[in-house]
């Protein structure tokens, strides 16, 4: 559509007589537009602050471990306290050859209190032992350091990984702990590794910031724990449906243990893939809200604007009248009222766009912490392109019926209303 300077001079003289009006009118689709993207920016921000929950956690992950029986089976009575031990790894990995990574967790004793000393500062840490394996089950968020690796578990070492919390508690002054100590109850170990992953929504036996992890090995020695297993984490092979594999994880166990296999209970098998899933179709609902709200607020808005043009026709109808009389042909009126309706769309639209991009940018600043961003609330850049062209297409389609009512206005007419 092609508009000469005279015809832009002729919609800002309009726009600018109509102030107030295209100030009311602007204020809806500003508000549309500013409601579309911060909603988008924040449902992406608080999807992401949800995940850190889960945070390195594989999509494919089974956790089990054993509870108090709940049925009778092969002469045991039920309400039995019964405990995995190391074989059950090897059985895992020749009953189900799906598996993937299979890591056993040990812990100083579930529910009990340690502390842990560096200096004059002391704090209350959760004991684990893992294997390396571990480290693609949950995978750590090192800040400082490495993780526990196989040479620490064959030799024994006296080192550990701790979490965001006990570095925090221990190490006030900040800076780089690796290859300082801190001493734990009554014995000292060597920290490599500061582990910052917050894993909030899956605890077991404390937070992920309030643990110190030991090799495997080393509590087994330094807690008299022998070949026990408080916890067996499994992921299953590229392309396995953990919820499938379930049964027969649990089947394994129990045999080994006289447990009844349909115990669920008694050997629970807890599938993460299902909690995914649940979070998937949370988000799959609120992406579909945030649009249905957004487009809702911003076809309001283009009402808005069709209906205050559809004034201005009614109030220019002489001048319309005039310009036809004089040779003005009904493309040239088309032209100018929907020059006018884009104009006034795109410039409120615009500003809506750079506001809720001010505000999404002071939700990222709120949340950053240590200098690491917890969630990204910005839009793409593609998104305020589809919003600046969906107010565009609005405001073509909000001229439209008051550029075919300016069209229809005869000379004559416009003298008579004159």
């Amino acid at each position: 559509m092609k508009i000469d300077v005279d015809s832009y001079r002729e919609i800002l003289d309009t726009l600018t007589r109509n102030k107030s009006r295209s100030l009311l009118t602007g204020f809806g689709v500003f508000w549309g537009v500013f409601m579309l993207v911060v909603l988008m920016g924040g449902g992406q921000g608080l999807k992401e602050l949800l995940n850190k929950n889960f945070d390195g956690f594989a999509q494919n992950t089974a956790m089990i471990w054993a509870q108090q029986t709940t049925k009778a089976y092969k002469g045991f009575r039920k309400g039995r306290w019964w405990a995995m031990d190391y074989k059950d790894i090897e059985r895992l990995r020749q009953r189900v050859p799906e598996l993937d990574a299979i890591a056993p967790v040990l812990f100083s004793a579930w529910g009990s209190s340690n502390t842990a000393y560096y200096g004059d500062q002391k704090t209350n840490p959760r004991i684990q032992g893992v294997t390396p394996e571990y480290a693609e089950i949950v995978a750590p968020k090192l800040y400082y350091g490495r993780y526990i690796n196989e040479m620490d578990i064959r030799q024994h070492r006296k080192v550990c990984v701790i979490g965001k919390k006990i570095y925090k508690d221990l190490f006030k002054e900040g800076g780089d702990p690796c290859g300082k100590s801190i001493r734990v109850d009554s014995t000292y170990y060597e920290v490599i590794g500061v582990d910052y992953n917050a894993s909030g929504g899956m605890n077991f036996n404390g937070r992920a910031e309030e643990k110190v992890t030991l090799p495997l090995t080393l509590v087994q020695q330094t807690y008299n724990r022998g070949n026990e297993v408080d916890l067996i984490a499994v992921t299953g092979r590229k392309g396995v449906v953990m919820s499938k594999l379930s049964p027969r994880i649990r089947e394994t166990i129990a045999h080994a243990h006289y447990i009844d296999p349909t115990d669920e209970q008694g050997a629970m098998v807890f599938n993460t893939e299902v909690l995914f899933q649940m979070l998937d179709n949370l988000f799959r609902g609120v992406n579909f809200l945030i649009w249905l709200v957004g487009l809702g607020t911003l076809l309001a808005g283009a009402i808005g604007v069709s209906n205050i043009m559809m004034v201005t026709v009614r109030e220019r109808t002489t001048e319309i009248g005039i310009r036809r009389a004089i040779g003005a042909t009904p493309r040239m009126i088309l032209s100018q009222i929907i020059s006018e309706s884009i104009v006034l769309t795109l410039v409120a639209g615009m500003s809506g766009i750079l506001f809720g991009v001010l505000i999404l940018q002071m939700l990222e600043l709120a949340n950053t912490e240590d200098g690491i961003l917890q969630a990204h609330f910005q839009v793409s850049f593609w998104t305020a392109l589809f919003a600046a062209f969906a107010v565009s297409m609005m405001g073509v389609l909000a001229g439209l019926a008051p550029a075919a009512r300016a069209m229809s206005i005869k000379p004559v007419d416009a003298m008579r209303d004159e």
